[in-house]
């Protein structure tokens, strides 16, 4: 006979602890340590019964294998993120905040599948059928034959799911709200969120079916949950925004089926989110190319260029520490690039207050975005214009280097589509082994942070344009 005992357990990382206590000892999280209420089995383990394991097959590593089958979505930039498709038997999950229009994009693919012929189920645990069939309705979307149910016990969801024909597409929305009759603590709690997945992804691989769990995030942005489960998945996908932008993001943290550099985009509009097919043209449009302290940097998402604007502000600082503000990229990486100006080129900022936006929104990670944050503050400490028909792009190396980054020439194609004239970047003899003949556009080639700062200093600072005479 099972007993009933308590644990305590972290509703973050999933630790189990034998008392309670503030802070949890392996993620370090304050008050996130719950009592939960879990079955242990009393019988000795010389009288407990247990079928015999079956043989198995062993192979070896040579031999062929195929591609995973994958169903087409019908939605590009998503077919994009989870790598050419959604592959039967997968299990993704699908986080963002509040309000981002996660709900919004899956019923969109919902739909999208349906109308092609597939049998899609859509499990909501948040919103009644009524609630679904409203926004069903404000997007147009009435029409299509997506299987509605608002239910939350998985036992229930996994014996409906069973009956009839297979459905391609399962989605689930949230896992946070799902229970099973196993687990006696409350819906939300690690060991729910926990055997809810595991039954789901167990029904998936065993049926085929593709399962899309929703997860919740926490306040730093983090999918809400025990991590375990993020590695029970194939895919973790974050849609990511700004309420005050109408664009939003879709990455890849993890595919086991594709690759996770990849990002798709999506436009806010009346009738849902609509795919923006060139990015870079909706980040450039309301570009501001007369203010110093700008410049375009021309990076990558994946295969997918993308062209930005990097936005600084220099100005002296009333405080003993001057401040260093950062959206969208990384503060460390500001911090060296600060670092190496002030080493390398004599540039002194340690009396000045710097603020580094990416505009749009939108977030950089790979460093080839050192040579554009770096011609950003240069401008703007000097008060000098950069060209607005020119790109930038190159890694900064401690040593005051500039370093050749790859898909240089994925970068100059899509600034050359969007009208630039050229690219400062690093010299072509390091640049992958581009050679000059492949450049779409002028390069103005440099080998050194030094070279940048003398070309702006070299500009002086802009004037402003004396008033007319009247008369």
């Amino acid at each position: 006979m099972a007993k009933r005992t308590a644990s305590f357990i972290c509703q973050i990382c999933g630790a189990v602890h034998s008392r309670w206590q503030g802070r949890c000892d392996s993620c370090g999280a304050w008050n996130s340590i719950a009592e939960e209420a879990t079955a242990t089995d009393t019988m000795p383990a010389n009288l407990r019964g247990g079928r015999r394991g079956r043989l198995i097959a062993l192979e070896s590593l040579t031999g062929t294998s195929e591609d995973a089958p994958r169903v087409q979505v019908g939605i590009s930039e998503l077919d994009r993120v989870a790598g050419g498709g959604i592959v039967p038997g997968s299990v993704l999950l699908i986080g963002g905040d509040p309000g981002i229009g996660k709900s919004t994009l899956l019923i969109q693919a919902s739909a999208a599948l349906a109308s092609a012929g597939h049998r899609i189920i859509y499990v909501s645990g948040e919103e009644a059928v009524a609630q679904v069939r409203l926004r069903a309705e404000r997007l147009g979307l009435a029409g299509a034959p997506v299987e509605l149910a608002a239910e939350t016990n998985v036992e229930d969801i996994v014996a409906t799911l069973s009956e009839g024909r297979r459905p391609a597409l399962v989605v689930i929305d949230s896992i946070q709200t799902m229970w099973t009759d196993t687990v006696e603590s409350a819906p939300g709690t690690v060991t729910q969120v926990r055997s809810s997945a595991q039954i789901l992804i167990r029904y998936a691989k065993r049926a085929g079916a593709a399962v899309i769990l929703v997860g919740h995030v926490t306040k730093d942005g983090q999918i809400a949950g025990p991590r375990v489960v993020e590695h029970m998945v194939d895919a973790v996908l974050s849609f990511e925004g700004d309420g005050a932008h109408h664009f939003r993001i879709l990455r890849a943290q993890k595919n086991r089926f594709g690759p996770t550099d990849e990002i798709g985009v999506f436009e806010m509009t009346g009738l849902g989110l609509s795919e923006v097919a060139n990015p870079s043209e909706l980040f450039l449009s309301n570009r501001d190319s007369g203010a110093p302290g700008t410049a375009v940097y021309a990076g990558m998402e994946g295969t997918r260029p993308v062209l930005v604007e990097i936005q600084a502000l220099v100005v002296p600082t009333s405080l003993g520490t001057p401040r260093r503000a950062v959206v969208g990229w990384d503060p460390s990486r500001l911090s060296m690039v600060l670092a190496v100006l002030e080493a390398r080129c004599g540039i002194k900022l340690g009396a000045h207050d710097v603020h580094l936006n990416v505009a749009g929104g939108f977030r950089i990670s790979e460093p080839a975005a050192d040579l554009a944050v770096a011609a950003a503050l240069i401008s703007s400490l000097a008060g000098t214009v950069l060209p607005p028909d020119s790109v930038y792009f190159g890694e900064i190396s401690l040593t005051g280097a500039v370093r050749a980054v790859p898909h240089a020439v994925a970068r100059l194609k899509e600034a050359a589509k969007l009208g630039f004239t050229r690219a400062v970047a690093p010299a072509a003899k390091g640049a992958g082994g581009r050679e000059p003949a492949e450049a779409p556009l002028a390069i103005d080639a440099i080998g050194s942070l030094g070279d940048i700062v003398a070309a702006i200093a070299a500009k002086g600072p802009r004037r402003p344009a004396a008033p007319k005479q009247e008369g």
